[in-house]
């Protein structure tokens, strides 16, 4: 069951690839923008900072502000430039050890 979003996708369609997101999984456009796949699957908290815990997720969608840090394959990106591929397992930075940003 998708989770209730305030975020909708503007191109239907497209092929589906399966994901997983903090040991849930998803079914996201492939190709599409990373960051912006999980806020339209209902995703708004990608990470927590690391002096207040306070939760973080996509604000600039443009790569300059660092509030969409995730952990894919033990390397720590930004969401908003990746794209979405099948198989990607993405996890929020300290998660599994990982330092936050």
């Amino acid at each position: 069951m998708k989770p209730a979003s305030p975020f909708r996708e503007l191109q239907k369609g497209g092929g589906r690839v399966r994901v997983t997101f903090d040991g849930r999984t998803f079914d996201l456009r492939e190709g599409g923008n990373l960051a912006a796949e999980l806020l339209a699957a209902g995703i708004r908290s990608f990470r927590k900072t690391p002096v207040s815990g306070a939760e973080r997720g996509p604000f600039c969608m443009m790569g300059a502000c660092f509030d969409c840090l995730v952990v894919i394959d033990g390397v720590t990106r930004q969401a908003c430039m990746c794209e979405v591929s099948a198989g990607l397992v993405i996890d929020r930075p300290g998660a599994e050890g990982e330092g936050d940003a």
